[in-house]
């Protein structure tokens, strides 16, 4: 790469971390370090290609100066938790967004194929949630409760089976975009597949209100965490993809630690969803603006701290987003 094309690529990048070198009192260390890694990356490519020129020394005074920064703030901060859930953790969203936005439309996409499907077949929903469940939904129909699946289990038993279920598709949903992304977009299109054909069979029936009342009470939180952990699952795989200017391995190493954080980050909206789930959702018959109530908070959250508080402290910090 000629060295012009180089610095016309990363130049951008490269002001905006001397910019977030002024604000670095409000800067998450962890940032800080990875930003120092992006650095040293591009100076040992600069090194290698362009070992006298201005640009290799403009890089190796930026990577001093973040250096500094990092040994000069060495110590732990006592809030190193509260950091990581007010600062570390809505930047990492932040630079995702483009991917939540892919996550969002596979499902979406999926969702909706799922109900156009079950609108024009009845065997469709079979093939997608098994004769089982849907012969005991069917009874459950004809008993007057749709959703009593909900009830038939202990709290405590549910909570922790359904926590355990959702946080072990959320990982799957991110490792599986180590398979160049494609297999991310494949779990996040089955379950949206799921989703839409369940509820286009209950509409089918006259119970689509209700349901989706009942159902979203957790889903709001349960769903949104899925298609956010195929995002990170897409941060993993698109790492791989597009290294730009990095070896391929450090950019994998760089995003898979970047997604992994992301779906460690939703552990508590998957422990809160799980309680919904197990100890609210089972009272089926609670009044409907309790449970529109419980949905709009629950979306309002997912909503603000994930898009909208992560753009504006990225804007704040002037942090890079990929």
């Amino acid at each position: 790469m000629r060295e012009a094309a180089f610095v016309k690529q990363n130049l951008e990048q490269w002001q905006k971390y001397e910019k977030l070198l002024d604000n670095h009192k409000s800067t998450a260390p962890d940032l800080l370090a990875e930003i120092f890694i992006r650095i040293t990356d591009d100076l040992s490519f600069s090194r290698t290609q362009y070992p006298k020129s201005d640009t290799t020394h403009y890089l190796n005074n930026l990577a001093s100066k973040i250096h500094l920064e990092i040994y000069k703030n060495k110590k732990e901060d006592k809030r190193r938790f509260i950091t990581f859930w007010k600062y570390e953790l809505p930047l990492l969203f932040r630079s995702a967004h483009k991917r939540l936005l892919y996550a969002f439309s596979i499902f979406s996409i999926a969702a909706l194929i799922g109900i156009v499907s079950v609108a024009n077949d009845d065997n469709f929903i079979r093939m997608i949630l098994g004769d089982a469940y849907v012969n005991m939904t069917l009874e459950n129909i004809e008993k007057g409760n749709a959703l009593a699946i909900y009830g038939k289990t202990e709290q405590t038993d549910m909570f922790f089976a359904i926590t355990f279920n959702n946080v072990r598709v959320s990982f799957i949903a991110f490792a599986a975009g180590i398979v160049l992304s494609v297999g991310t977009g494949y779990i996040l299109f089955s379950n949206g597949l799921m989703v839409g054909a369940f509820f286009a069979f209950l509409a089918k029936k006259g119970l689509l209100l209700n349901s989706l009342l009942i159902v979203m009470l957790h889903g709001t939180l349960e769903l949104s965490a899925i298609v956010i952990a195929g995002a990170a699952g897409f941060v993993m795989g698109n790492s791989i993809l597009f290294p730009g200017t990095y070896r391929r391995i450090d950019s994998f190493k760089y995003g898979a630690k970047k997604g992994l954080k992301i779906v460690m980050g939703l552990m508590p909206v998957f422990i809160v969803a799980g309680f919904i789930e197990s100890f609210i959702t089972r009272y089926t018959f609670m009044h409907w603006s309790l449970k529109l109530a419980v949905i709009l908070l629950s979306a309002a959250f997912i909503i603000y701290y994930f898009i909208i508080y992560p753009i504006k402290i990225s804007n704040n910090a002037g942090t890079p987003n990929d």
